[in-house]
């Protein structure tokens, strides 16, 4: 064998090498996208729980109505903020995919 066919087998054994260790490298970082995505999904769900917790108690303290002209509440915005998401969140995990 001569010293080029010598230095493509060795090229052809590489290359087979690193296919292999990319079809591994796929498969981890599938797995971890997957539970990336498990995770995302288990905040998603504590956050519209408490978006729901929130608006609960503020339904509650809602005993006396403000003025028209009386700008709202940091608590208020943050609360509509929180409805808002909690929304979309619900919209978007319901989603048929």
């Amino acid at each position: 064998m001569n010293p080029l066919e010598s230095r493509k087998q060795l090229l052809v054994a590489e290359s087979e090498l690193n296919r292999a260790q990319l079809i591994g490298d796929i498969a981890a970082m599938t797995e971890d996208l997957r539970m990336l995505t498990d995770r995302a999904k288990s905040l998603g769900s504590i956050a519209s729980s408490a978006a729901m917790l929130v608006a609960g108690l503020a339904a509650l303290r809602r005993g006396r109505s403000a003025p028209a002209d009386e700008k709202p509440s940091w608590w208020q915005t943050i609360l509509k903020g929180a409805q808002l998401a909690g929304s979309i969140w619900s919209r978007y995990r319901t989603r048929p995919r």
